[in-house]
């Protein structure tokens, strides 16, 4: 019988298969979506993030946003803590973080209260497969034992999932924003 780790390895390998597919697939203009759904939120202080690899790029949705109130990118501090997040400004200049991720130059943190989400896959119930760090489910919990913390997977259509190993300790997102659609879970519709 195979262990968590192992079929988590196995989700996660089909995932990154499907998402690069999607990506080279990808027309322009694939954050629109989320551009609309961040437009209700105007001036909340949100954390986007800088795409690596084949993930979904929320940059333009992020400038837009940061011209109505603060916005900020994650910045590993160490492992198996959680994120914090360093004010981002659409110009401002940037250095290479861990795991290849640009961060502002010049740490300047906040909190945000809403978190656009990257991931790897994810399903219809909210359920979320990410890299195996656990930094987004430590900063979740952190700051919604704090607060309201919204939390918004932005991917593919095709990261979509059934059957994701999910474990008690990973934090549910509570909409997805895909190039095509908005899921909120738990609501009809």
């Amino acid at each position: 019988m195979k262990d968590l780790a192992e079929i988590k390895a196995a989700a996660r390998k089909a995932a990154f298969a499907r998402r690069a597919e999607a990506h080279a697939a990808a027309a322009p203009g694939a954050a629109g979506r989320l551009s609309e759904v961040l437009a209700g939120y105007r001036g909340v202080p949100l954390s986007g993030y800088m795409a690596i690899r084949t993930e979904i790029d929320p940059l333009p949705a992020m400038a837009e946003a940061a011209a109505h109130g603060p916005v900020a990118v994650p910045v590993i501090m160490a492992k198996g803590q959680p994120l914090k997040f360093s004010r981002w400004e659409p110009d401002g200049a940037l250095r290479e973080g861990p795991f290849g991720a640009m961060v502002p130059e010049v740490d300047d943190f906040l909190e945000p209260e809403i978190l656009i989400v990257p991931l790897v896959a994810f399903d219809a119930g909210g359920g979320r497969l990410g890299y195996g760090g656990g930094f987004y489910d430590r900063t979740l919990e952190m700051l919604r034992a704090k607060r309201a913390t919204l939390a918004i997977g932005f991917a593919y259509d095709a990261q979509e999932a059934e059957g994701l190993p999910l474990e008690p300790t990973d934090q549910p997102l509570d909409m997805i924003v895909t190039e095509t659609r908005v899921l909120q879970p738990g609501r009809a519709g």
